[in-house]
């Protein structure tokens, strides 16, 4: 199984709005791609003082899959999200292995 995490420090004067936005539209259109089985929203608590810092894990079966999202779907998504939220945000993209 193939994880896809995007980390995102989000700016407080959008979080909520973002927050609502990922529940609502962005990650249902994500899995609209058929590519993830599955997804968890996560809070960052262990480093309070940097702000709202969020782990949206997306769990996919094979690389492959993965992939194909990447090449079809991941570039209109990603700028979505750009168009959106502009500079109030960072965020960082990890592909790993799930092993267990």
């Amino acid at each position: 199984m193939i994880l896809y995490n995007v980390t995102v420090n989000i700016d407080n004067d959008v979080h909520e709005d973002w927050l609502n936005w990922m529940k609502a539209v962005h990650i249902p259109e994500v899995l609209a791609t058929q590519k993830f089985s599955s997804y968890k929203i996560c809070k960052i608590i262990s480093r309070p003082e940097e702000g709202n810092t969020y782990a949206i894990q997306y769990f996919c079966n094979s690389l492959e899959e993965y992939n194909e999202y990447q090449e079809k779907y991941a570039p209109n998504l990603q700028r979505a999200v750009i168009s959106r939220y502009s500079d109030k945000f960072v965020a960082i993209r990890t592909l790993m292995e799930v092993i267990e």
